[in-house]
């Protein structure tokens, strides 16, 4: 078992409101050199908890935040490590990542899937 950090993704439509729904979640662990995303984009969910936010932006935001994990041309010289901090890093955006939390695993991938499935789809 080794230690790995994760951090939910929300999906916050009115600032000023604070509400939020989870929409993902990022996990790092640096023995495997793993850095994982997942998320949903459910709109009928989503809508359901802002009809009238804009989920076009709610895409673009996920989109961004999966192609800087996989190490896109912004992010290709960063580290895994470092790409985690900038991934959890605190924003005022439409999707905001939670607190990072730790945890101990010894496979990163099947603990993204569980985390999901837990935090994001139940």
């Amino acid at each position: 078992m080794t230690p790995y950090e994760y951090a939910v993704l929300r999906f916050i439509p009115d600032l000023e409101r604070g509400e939020c729904l989870n929409v993902g979640v990022v996990v790092y662990c640096q023995k495997h050199d793993y850095l994982g995303v997942r998320f949903t984009d459910d709109e009928a969910r989503m809508r359901a908890f802002a009809p009238a936010a804009a989920l076009t932006e709610v895409r673009r935001a996920l989109a961004g935040i999966a192609a800087h994990c996989a190490g896109d041309d912004h992010a290709a010289a960063e580290s895994l490590g470092r790409r985690f901090r900038w991934l959890t890093a605190p924003r005022s955006t439409i999707v905001q990542p939670g607190p990072v939390h730790p945890g101990m695993t010894g496979d990163p991938d099947g603990t993204l899937d569980h985390l999901f499935e837990r935090l994001v789809r139940a």
